[in-house]
C-alpha cells in the first residue's frame, strides 16, 4: 500500500550543502539567528506532521470527495479532514513564515515551503486549504490598510481563519478583464458586490470558523477591461471591530465541481449577493494587488508538483525493488527466486530516475527561489532586494510550468512502472497523476508562463534578467570548466547558456515582426529554459558530491547524487535540442492551418 517518507536527507543537502542558506540568513536581521539545527529540527517535525497526520487521508478523501448541504450552503470536508486542521494550527504551523507582529514565527519562507513540499506529497487536496490561506495573507500584508491588517493578519496568521481568491467567471476564464462582478459603493465606506465565481479552490468548507475571500470586482465607473479591476475583502461571516464574528455574509457556495482529481479539496462555484467587502488597496488596482496572492500561488503550485513527483517516485521505486516479473535481459540477477525484480530492466530504470531528477532538480529551484524571496523581503540591502525580486519573477513562471510538466510525465511514468496495478485506485498512483493534472491548468496554463516568461520577463527587458541567471552560470563554468571530473555536467550546460543567447535574440527579432512567432514558441523556450536552470543546479549538486567522495566520505548518498546528475545530463537535459529546433520552425505551420482546422 502507498508508503511516504519525508525526504529530510535532501533537503537537508540542498540548504546547507548546496545553497548554504544560513550564510544568506546571516546577512538578514530578521532570521540572522536562525541555523542550521533550527532548520532541521522544524523540518524533522514538519515531515512527521505531514506523513503521520495528513498522508493516512489521502485515499480516503479522494474516495469520500466533499459535500455540499444545497439548503444551507455549508460544504462538509472529508473524514478528519477538520481534525487534522485542527492539530495543524495547534502545532503552530500556520504562522510558521508569517510576521511576529500579527503572531506569527517569523522563520524563513523557505523552511514554510519544505513545510508544504511535504504536506503535498502526503495530500495535495488537504493542502489547498491551508496553503491559500497564505496568498491571502501575502496580499492584505502588502496592500491591506491598517484596520484590515489589524482585524484579519492575526487570524489567518493562527490559522483560526482560512482566505481564498476568488478572481474568475463562467465566461472569462484566465481572461479576468471581462470580469462582470459589480461593486457598488454604500454610505458607510463598505460595497455591496454581485455577481458569480466559479473555480474557487476551499471557497466553503467546515475547518475554520471564518473564510476570508479576496474579490475581483468592477466599480461603477471602472473603465473596461484589465484596466477596471479592484480588490475587495469579503469575509463569510461579518466581522465587527473587535474581531467577533457577525452575521452571514451574502456569498456562499452555489455548488460544487466534480473534477478529475483533488477530490477533497472543495472547488466552489461562488455566488455574491449583495456581499459586503472592504476596499483593498487602490480603486482600480485589484489586478496588481492580487497578483502578490497569484504569485505566491504559481510557486506553490510548482511545489505541488514537486511534492507529488516525490512520492510517487518513492511508491514507484518500492514497488520495482519488489515486483517480480522476466529475467534481465543481461542474465538472471535473482537466481533464488522464479523472476527478477523489474528494477533491473533499462526503461524501468529510466522511469524512476526521471522523477528522481525532476524532483530533486525541482526541490534545488523551490529552496533557491524561496531564500530569494526572503532576501527581497529582509535584506537590508536595498540593490539586494530588487535584484532577488528580479530574479524571482524571471523564475516564477518556470517553477509553475516547468516543475508540474515535469509533475506530469514523471507521476504517469511512476505509474508505468507499476503496470496494471498502476491503473488500480488502492494503489494510490493514478491519484497522483489526477491530482497533478490541474496543476499544469490553474494559476495560469502553463501556456499563459510560457508567454510571461518569454514575452514579459525575457523579451520585455532585453534579455536583462536572463542575463544576470547567464553570469551565475558563467560563474560556475570558470571556476569548474578545467575540472575534468565536471566536464560531464558543465561542458553541456556551457553549451546551451551560450546557444540561449542567440536562441532568444533570433524568437524576439522573428516576434517582432509577427507577434505569433511569440505565441509559436513560448512553450518550447519556457521548457528550454527550465532545463538551463535545472541544469545549474545539478551542476552545482554534483560539485558537492564530488568533492565529499574525493575526501573520502562513504556516505552513499554522494553516489547517488551523482549518478542522477549523470543520468540528467544524458537522458532529460539533450531534449533542450529538440525543442529549439521546433521553436524555430515558426508560426506559419500553426496558423496557416485554416483547410486542416475545419
Amino acid at each position: 500500500m502507498p508508503q511516504y517518507t519525508p525526504p529530510l536527507r535532501d533537503m537537508q543537502f540542498v540548504l546547507h550543502e548546496v545553497l548554504k542558506v544560513t550564510d544568506d540568513y546571516k546577512h538578514l536581521p530578521q532570521h540572522a539567528d536562525v541555523d542550521a539545527d533550527t532548520i532541521n529540527a522544524v523540518l524533522e517535525e514538519a515531515g512527521k506532521f505531514a506523513a503521520e497526520v495528513t498522508f493516512p487521508l489521502n485515499i480516503s478523501g479522494d474516495a469520500e470527495g466533499c459535500t455540499l448541504d444545497k439548503t444551507t450552503h455549508e460544504v462538509r470536508t472529508p473524514k478528519g479532514f477538520k481534525e487534522a486542521y485542527a492539530k495543524y494550527i495547534e502545532g503552530g504551523w500556520a504562522s510558521l513564515s508569517a510576521d511576529a507582529v500579527y503572531g506569527g514565527q517569523g522563520l524563513p519562507f523557505a523552511l514554510n515551503l519544505c513545510l508544504y513540499e511535504m504536506l503535498n506529497s502526503a495530500n495535495q487536496a488537504w493542502t489547498m486549504y491551508p496553503g491559500l490561506s497564505h496568498g491571502a495573507y501575502e496580499a492584505l500584508h502588502a496592500h491591506g490598510n491598517d484596520a484590515q491588517k489589524a482585524l484579519y493578519l492575526p487570524k489567518l496568521t493562527s490559522g483560526e481563519w482560512t482566505g481564498t481568491m476568488c478572481l474568475t467567471e463562467p465566461h472569462c476564464g484566465t481572461d479576468l478583464g471581462l470580469l462582470r462582478t459589480r461593486a457598488e459603493p454604500q454610505p458607510d465606506g463598505s460595497y455591496a458586490l454581485t455577481g458569480n465565481k466559479i473555480f474557487i479552490s476551499a471557497g466553503e468548507h467546515d475547518m475554520a470558523a471564518n473564510i476570508v475571500h479576496l474579490v475581483l470586482a468592477r466599480l461603477p465607473d471602472a473603465p473596461p477591461g484589465s484596466k477596471g479591476i479592484s480588490l475587495f475583502l469579503v469575509p463569510k461571516f461579518n466581522v465587527s471591530a473587535d474581531g467577533t464574528l457577525g452575521s452571514r455574509n451574502g456569498i456562499y457556495c452555489g455548488g460544487l465541481e466534480h473534477k478529475m482529481g483533488i477530490h477533497g479539496n472543495s472547488t466552489c462555484q461562488m455566488v455574491l449577493d449583495g456581499a459586503i467587502g472592504t476596499l483593498v488597496g487602490a480603486p482600480h488596482k485589484g489586478l496588481a494587488a492580487m497578483f502578490v496572492m497569484m504569485n505566491a500561488a504559481r510557486l506553490g503550485v510548482g511545489n505541488q508538483s514537486l511534492g507529488l513527483t516525490e512520492v510517487a517516485y518513492q511508491n514507484a521505486l518500492a514497488y520495482a525493488k519488489d515486483r517480480l516479473q522476466m529475467r534481465s535481459l543481461s542474465g538472471t540477477k535473482a537466481k533464488d527466486k522464479p523472476a527478477d525484480p523489474i528494477i533491473v530492466h533499462p526503461d524501468v530504470r529510466k522511469m524512476l530516475l526521471t522523477a528522481k531528477a525532476y524532483a530533486e532538480g525541482g526541490r534545488a529551484l523551490v529552496i533557491f527561489c524561496t531564500v530569494l524571496i526572503d532576501k527581497e523581503l529582509h535584506h537590508p540591502d536595498e540593490k539586494v532586494r530588487k535584484d532577488s525580486a528580479e530574479m524571482v519573477a524571471l523564475l516564477t513562471p518556470i517553477v509553475k510550468a516547468f516543475l508540474t510538466d515535469n509533475g506530469h510525465i514523471a507521476t504517469n511514468a511512476c505509474m508505468q512502472v507499476f503496470g496494471g496495478h498502476g491503473f488500480i485506485k488502492e494503489w494510490g498512483m493514478e491519484q497522483h497523476v489526477r491530482d497533478n493534472r490541474i496543476n499544469m491548468i490553474y494559476e495560469g496554463t502553463n501556456t499563459i508562463q510560457s508567454l510571461d516568461l518569454l514575452g514579459r520577463k525575457v523579451l520585455g527587458n532585453n534579455g536583462a534578467t536572463l542575463t544576470k541567471f547567464g553570469k551565475l552560470i558563467a560563474a560556475l563554468v570558470a571556476e569548474e570548466g578545467v575540472n575534468e571530473k565536471m566536464a560531464e555536467f558543465i561542458n553541456p550546460l556551457a553549451q546551451l547558456g551560450e546557444q540561449m543567447t542567440k536562441f532568444t535574440t533570433e524568437i524576439g527579432f522573428k516576434g517582432f515582426q509577427n507577434p505569433d512567432e511569440v505565441g509559436a514558441a513560448a512553450v518550447d523556450y519556457l521548457r528550454v529554459a527550465g532545463h538551463l536552470v535545472f541544469g545549474y543546479f545539478w551542476a552545482r549538486m554534483a560539485l558537492v558530491a564530488l568533492r565529499e567522495i574525493a575526501a573520502g566520505n562513504s556516505d552513499g548518498f554522494y553516489l547517488g547524487k551523482l549518478q542522477t546528475a549523470r543520468f540528467y545530463f544524458a537522458k532529460l537535459f539533450p531534449e533542450t535540442a529538440t525543442l529549439m529546433r521546433t521553436a524555430r520552425n515558426g508560426a506559419s505551420v500553426l496558423m496557416d492551418t485554416d483547410a486542416a482546422l475545419v
